[in-house]
């Protein structure tokens, strides 16, 4: 897809109705030949639209007027494609542990949780976190997560965590400052409620920080999922990963998670992990599909923001 077609699609499909600062502004940068030749000398990977707004926001820059944004990009360039160059869009969103919370508490318990593409880690933690499906509240502690859950009764506990480790190329360090400062610049504008997330769930994963492995989502995937201790229920998941990963790579790791012992749970756009069947979504907005051993279960939004079940 050309660089402008994907902010038009991103404009329209992730930010409509979410952000509309980023709405605007991926609008503006998919007419801005300056700006989209400059994108042009990245590799494809690296021009999509929450990498380059994540780096403006992260080195100081403006992003809620469009001809501002311009000008700041072009004259700062060369910071700017360093840090997209060497960054990764690590949206560590600790409110999709809503939409895994009641696969989680299904399964047999007690768990050993292992997130591929974990960031930071805030995931791992969906034992720590407060649920808030409309009226019906799950736990009492860490940060409060709302979701919209349509077509299946909310769990009605929290799941047994007794082992939780990340892979990731790159892992971040929830008690490094600058980690957390970009896990912050990836927030969009307006959502001051997840920045507060954010902060809630770093502190609950720096009082107890997770086993995060530097690593490749095939090569070194068996060797972290053998170190789960015995007697729990391994779990392999992920959320909005797997777009990063090259096509025959997303093919090998299917198979590798597919030989494990436990459970693979799955939260990926459907253009990314294609299944057979799915019924269509609520609306035409952005909506991964959740699944547990390769068997879709729920539409969901990508910030956990509310899921439809119709399994």
């Amino acid at each position: 897809m050309a660089t402008a077609a994907t902010y038009v699609e991103f404009a329209a499909r992730e930010a409509h109705g979410v952000s509309p600062t980023y709405e605007r502004l991926a609008l503006a940068v998919s007419r801005d030949d300056e700006v989209l030749a400059l994108l042009g000398t990245l590799p494809p990977g690296k021009r999509q639209p929450n990498l380059l707004f994540g780096v403006v926001r992260f080195l100081g820059g403006p992003v809620g007027d469009p001809a501002a944004f311009h000008d700041h990009t072009v004259a700062n360039w060369p910071a700017i494609e360093a840090e997209m160059r060497t960054r990764a869009t690590q949206t560590n969103e600790a409110g999709r542990c809503a939409v895994l919370l009641p696969v989680l508490a299904a399964l047999p318990q007690p768990l050993a949780l292992l997130e591929v593409g974990a960031s930071a880690g805030l995931c791992l933690y969906p034992d720590r976190y407060t649920y808030r499906y409309g009226d019906h509240v799950v736990g009492s502690g860490g940060p409060v997560l709302d979701c919209a859950a349509t077509g299946v009764r909310p769990p009605a506990g929290l799941p047994h965590v007794v082992w939780r480790a990340g892979l990731d190329l790159n892992p971040l360090d929830v008690t490094d400052p600058a980690d957390v400062a970009w896990l912050d610049a990836l927030i969009w504008p307006e959502h001051a409620h997840r920045r507060a997330r954010l902060r809630d769930a770093v502190a609950v994963a720096a009082a107890d920080p997770p086993l995060l492995v530097r690593g490749d989502v095939v090569d070194d995937l068996p060797a972290l999922a053998a170190r789960a201790p015995e007697g729990a229920t391994l779990v392999v998941f992920h959320t909005a990963v797997l777009f990063y990963v090259p096509e025959p790579r997303r093919r090998a790791f299917a198979e590798v998670v597919r030989g494990l012992p436990g459970h693979w749970i799955a939260n990926e756009d459907p253009a990314v992990l294609r299944y057979d069947a799915l019924p269509d979504p609520p609306d035409e907005t952005l909506h991964t599909v959740l699944a547990l051993d390769g068997t879709p279960l729920a539409w969901s939004r990508p910030h956990g923001q509310s899921f439809t079940w119709f399994a």
